[in-house]
């Protein structure tokens, strides 16, 4: 028999295109009323998937308690019950970050709710820019650092600006918005210690009404002569200072004040007239290889005088208590170069200095040491800060007087300058 052969072919194309329409319907071939539009579902989901697959991540946040592991220390710190403490004067930390935005967690002393001329100041910079200047004045406070509408890397520097004897603040944590990648700032080469009174606070360098008197509102260490001096050389220092303190005795308008001396104080952590309580232990001996100083700067005696008056016996025992003073320090700081200075507000006993100075390096042998003149901070030229203390621009005489000095030294062409 015969096969029709076009007539086969029309039967198989039309076999075919009738599978294809039932592939395309969902496999339902009715032709009736009951058919349906094809199931968007698995497409709607599919879309989803991929919209939150898609989505631009969360910031992510980094928090930390600054230590020495992720943070420069400047000054004497101290870590304690999940705080890093700062008391003493220009004491802080610094480091770099990156990110959209930072936070800083403080944390109050006793201080924080008293009165407002002894509560803690402190400020924030940020690649070198002064952004938050505050005073410390509740239990517990967030203050922002930087808030950028994209990453950036920045700077980050918090330094306590009033003195250690009336409050400290503690620093609960920092916050980064972003990458984070926290890191120490590095270490100077050069490193300088000063240990002195109300002057190297910067008592009152905030005020200057020679009429008016002490409170941390008006303090501001990074004006002192001392910190201007670290900034000049470029070197990292510790300040060791406390208000109305002295060798033998602290100021007075009569008896011997032994409440305020440097000396039984100079090898603990810090002092505080009781704001720590409960907060810190102040009295936590100090570790003197967290900071080993190429120099350090003794400015005592100011408030001395207010006891030795032109005593000779008195003036004896200020000789007599700043050897063993350099004794002390000499044990602490084996290496160090000693500069023992006076005179910004008055030097009465200097020529007691040069007299310690002299004896001591005759009955131990260590020359490693000298005496130090400051001139007098002129009133005329700068002005007067409170209770007669010097102004910025008197600091900035004595700094410029003792970079000089320390230079000269550096140079190996130290010499000690005579008083006037």
């Amino acid at each position: 028999m015969k096969l029709n052969f076009k007539r086969t072919l029309a039967l198989l194309c039309a076999a075919v295109m009738t599978v294809s329409a039932a592939s395309c319907s969902g496999g339902n071939t009715s032709s009736g009323s009951n058919d349906t539009p094809a199931d968007t579902t698995t497409t709607t989901a599919a879309t989803e998937e991929a919209t939150t697959t898609t989505a631009a991540p969360e910031p992510e946040e980094v928090t930390f308690v600054p230590d020495g592991t992720n943070v420069k220390l400047i000054g004497r710190t101290q870590n304690e019950n999940d705080a890093l403490w700062l008391a003493q004067s220009a004491s802080g930390i610094e480091f770099t970050c990156k990110g959209t935005h930072a936070a800083v967690d403080i944390k109050g002393d006793g201080a924080a709710l008293g009165a407002a001329d002894s509560q803690a100041r402190f400020a924030v910079y940020v690649d070198g820019k002064r952004v938050l200047d505050e005073m410390v004045d509740s239990p517990e406070k967030t203050y922002d650092i930087f808030d950028y509408d994209t990453e950036k890397e920045a700077t980050v520097k918090i330094i306590k600006l009033s003195e250690s004897s009336n409050s400290a603040f503690g620093i609960t944590g920092i916050t980064i918005t972003g990458s984070g990648d926290v890191k120490a700032t590095p270490e100077k080469e050069l490193k300088i210690e000063f240990i002195g009174d109300s002057i190297t606070c910067a008592y009152g360098v905030d005020d200057e009404d020679r009429d008016h008197h002490f409170s941390t509102e008006t303090e501001d260490a990074t004006k002192s002569y001392a910190y201007k001096t670290a900034e000049d050389l470029d070197a990292d220092y510790s300040m060791v200072a406390y208000s109305g303190h002295g060798i033998i005795s602290g100021y007075t308008t009569k008896d011997k004040n032994t409440s305020n001396l440097v000396p039984p104080v100079y090898e603990q952590f810090t002092k505080t007239y009781g704001s720590s309580s409960g907060y810190f232990t102040e009295t936590t001996p100090w570790d003197f290889s967290k900071f080993v100083p190429d120099y350090i700067v003794i400015n005592l005696g100011t408030n001395d005088y207010s006891y030795t008056g032109g005593k000779k016996e008195k003036k004896a025992e200020f000789v007599e208590g700043y050897k063993e003073f350099l004794k002390m320090v000499r044990k602490d700081n084996p290496d160090s170069f000693i500069i023992c200075s006076l005179g910004i507000m008055g030097a009465n006993l200097y020529s007691k200095i040069e007299q310690a100075v002299t004896e001591y390096s005759e009955e131990t042998g260590d020359t490693n040491l000298a005496p130090f003149y400051f001139d007098q901070q002129n009133g005329d030229k700068n002005g007067i800060a409170a209770d007669w203390h010097p102004t910025e621009g008197s600091h900035r005489d004595a700094a410029d007087a003792l970079v000089a000095y320390i230079e000269s030294l550096i140079n190996g062409e130290g010499e000690t300058k005579d008083a006037a």
